[in-house]
């Protein structure tokens, strides 16, 4: 089975059965969505990504794709994910974590070798913030 790229599309070609194309923003989602289930991990996205996530929860039609990026190759992916952590975990184990299980889902689900994750640890949420910051609203 062989396996190359057009634009933002990954085709898996296989003569005697057809065609198969999985989308970029498919490997993104399937990447936020391990990253999502790591423990300590609180959020996905940088600031703008995460107030406009707000928006589009508030509409239910949630980005599980926000906070990441992927380059897709023929065989290969590199994906750079940016993850808000829980306070007080370990950040380096929550970013090895998001790291090997961005890789796992990918290697699994699509199918194609994963070379690299970068992991970017934006914030840190403490529990309370939010709430401190309704109380001054009202």
């Amino acid at each position: 089975m062989a396996t190359t790229t057009t634009g933002t599309t990954t085709p898996t070609t296989d003569a005697v059965l057809g065609k198969t194309v999985i989308n970029d923003a498919v490997v993104a989602k399937v990447a936020g969505i391990a990253a999502r289930e790591v423990p300590g991990v609180y959020a996905l996205g940088g600031g703008a990504a995460r107030a406009l996530g707000a928006l589009r929860d508030a509409m239910n039609a949630t980005d599980l794709g926000q906070g990441i990026s992927v380059e897709v190759g023929e065989k290969q992916v590199a994906a750079d994910v940016t993850i808000v952590a829980e306070y007080p975990v370990a950040l380096q184990k929550v970013a090895s974590d998001v790291r090997a299980a961005i890789v796992q889902a990918i290697e699994r689900i699509v199918g194609l070798e994963v070379t690299e994750v970068n992991v970017t640890v934006n914030d840190v949420h403490v529990p309370g913030d939010e709430d401190e910051q309704e109380a001054r609203v009202q």
